[in-house]
């Protein structure tokens, strides 16, 4: 069975190839701002974006230049989404790491996410193949609309599952899906496979999200969730799992799941209220509904695989598994 250690540990050369990339295009004159990202870049994360462009450049030809430069221009687009999510959020912990906007403030935090954006579009730029300026650039707006839609429904309350997946096709699928883009014209391929890709991206990406909301109704007791947990119920941002809950037809109790919906459209929760909230969910079968849901979703993104080469796209496979299974 392959891991996602076995997936890293195959594209060792090209991965030390996209950390050389990215430190050269953030290497600035300027003392404070390379202090800042050098600290930052110590955490590399999982690098799930970048692997995913360069597999599908494998997948569909070989791994070149424009393909490093791609990797590079996705990995820094997504940071820069990270860096100013956590200002937004108020977030001081990341990775089990102290944040930018912690160890110095806002102010540098927002500046230091620009220039992580700057150097994406750079990085784009010097592919000379405007489709993949052209899919970074449309994916920093549907990020942004993806969070925009999430606040909306969560001030207006909409309890709304068909809602719920088009913000998270919006702030997450998007960017699974231009990694998979990005990597397709960086080896000279835009035709039906691209597009039997795509949304293979689009699944992987949206079981990503919801795996990444289960994680709220579980303690993080050792910060290696990555994001704080509770966040999204804290800003009245109700994810799959208490969503079923709520609306679900064949509820037990009416009056008590009446209860829920009036809790859930308070528009400050203590920590106790979302316990509650949470616990509902769990009892009322939220999260098995969440893992049927990615078990769909894995089994359609697996038949799209089928008419590929076998051996090419086991890798791919196994990012898919490694997301559901994952424990933080």
């Amino acid at each position: 069975m392959t891991t996602y250690q076995d997936i890293q540990a195959s594209i060792a050369p090209e991965l030390a190839q996209l950390h050389e990339r990215i430190k050269t295009e953030l290497k600035s004159q300027n003392a404070l701002m390379d202090r800042v990202v050098d600290g930052y870049l110590e955490s590399k994360g999982k690098l799930i974006r970048p692997i995913l462009v360069i597999l599908t450049a494998k997948l569909l030809g070989e791994v070149n230049d424009r393909v490093i430069s791609a990797a590079a221009a996705v990995e820094m687009l997504h940071n820069a989404s990270l860096i100013h999510d956590d200002v937004v959020d108020e977030s001081t912990t990341r990775r089990g790491r102290a944040t930018v906007n912690a160890i110095w403030d806002n102010h540098i935090a927002v500046l230091v996410g620009d220039f992580f954006v700057s150097g994406a579009l750079q990085q784009a730029i010097s592919t000379g193949d405007l489709r993949i300026v052209n899919s970074l650039a449309r994916l920093g707006r549907m990020l942004s609309l993806g969070e925009i839609d999430q606040i909306y429904n969560a001030r207006y309350q909409c309890l709304d599952e068909k809602a719920y997946y088009n913000i998270i096709n919006h702030k997450t699928a998007s960017l699974f899906v231009s990694c998979i883009e990005m990597g397709s014209y960086a080896v000279g391929v835009d035709d039906r496979r691209l597009e039997l890709m795509r949304r293979f991206a689009e699944l992987l990406g949206l079981c990503f999200q919801i795996r990444d909301d289960i994680f709220d109704y579980y303690p993080d007791t050792d910060g290696t969730v990555g994001k704080p947990t509770a966040n999204d119920l804290r800003e009245g941002k109700i994810t799959l799992p208490l969503l079923y809950a709520l609306t679900r037809d064949d509820a037990a109790d009416k009056d008590e799941q009446a209860r829920m919906v009036e809790l859930s459209r308070k528009e400050m929760l203590s920590g106790d209220e979302i316990d509650v909230l949470y616990d509902y969910a769990r009892r009322n079968g939220g999260i098995e509904y969440a893992y049927r849901s990615m078990e769909r979703m894995h089994g359609e993104a697996v038949d799209l695989l089928s008419e590929f080469d076998e051996a090419a796209v086991e890798p791919l496979r196994a990012i898919f598994s490694y997301i559901i299974e994952r424990r933080k």
